[in-house]
């Protein structure tokens, strides 16, 4: 068992995410525990050396890679939980990049980290239950993570195949789909999230009020944050996903 910590106190409010996102001058108040969990900012425990997943998640994992050894097929966890900490430095790199070396506007910044990458506080990373996985067999050099090393005779599409076969068997459901017209980010062949904990967490995210959650952060980037640019993200990148995950 590992466990990670990041506690950061926030003043935030509390109305409904789904009367978004027009309200966004609501008091503020102190979130209950749980919404801090949400954002990756309190301790959970986290199971499995280089599996690093609630409890429930990770029993299922395993079974579900046990059965994927079966069939030749090496289920490798490249990414699981990540706290708002490593989820800030992910997108404060992306944004000096893009801005400072590739000289980007910070709002094509921040349009070009969204296609893959989360706002600190709104990843599903932080909940624990998620994974993006590949298969561990192949010798594959670079970065393993891009779609087309799924499909079409990449490394990938033999295990692409059995995780469409066999995934939702141990309660794994694919994220970010091909869906013709699915906004929000883009394809994600490698991202599946485990339903029984991740439906009722969004379910408890969308209770809040996520706008004024991203108002109150502070970190390279958030200062451009527009109520348009939010209401867009929390409708197209949180919510526009697999409906088996709503």
């Amino acid at each position: 068992m590992q466990r990670r910590k990041f506690i950061k106190n926030s003043s935030l409010s509390g109305l409904a995410l789904t009367m978004l996102p027009s309200i966004v001058s609501a008091k503020t108040k102190d979130f209950e525990y749980g919404i801090l969990e949400l954002m990756g900012k309190v301790d959970i425990e986290l199971y499995g050396e280089g599996i690093n997943l609630r409890k429930e998640a990770h029993d299922a994992f395993l079974e579900m890679k046990k059965a994927a050894y079966s069939d030749g097929i090496d289920i490798k966890i490249v990414s699981s939980y990540r706290n708002f900490d490593r989820q800030t430095a992910i997108f404060e790199r992306k944004y000096i990049r893009y801005t400072d070396v590739d000289g980007m506007l910070p709002l094509e910044a921040i349009d070009k980290i969204i296609e893959y990458s989360t706002i600190p506080g709104t990843s599903r990373h932080h909940w624990g239950t998620e994974i993006d996985v590949i298969d561990g067999y192949p010798k594959v050099d670079g970065d393993v993570l891009i779609p087309n090393k799924f499909y079409g005779g990449g490394p990938f599409e033999n295990f692409k195949k059995w995780m469409d076969e066999n995934s939702e068997k141990y309660d794994f459901h694919l994220v970010y789909t091909d869906i013709e017209k699915r906004n929000g980010f883009k394809y994600e062949p490698w991202h599946f999230s485990y339903a029984p904990l991740s439906v009722p967490m969004l379910t408890e995210f969308r209770s809040k009020n996520l706008m004024q959650i991203l108002k109150n952060e502070e970190f390279e980037g958030s200062s451009e944050f527009t109520t348009g640019f939010l209401r867009n993200y929390i409708k197209n990148n949180i919510l526009d996903i697999n409906p088996s995950l709503l």
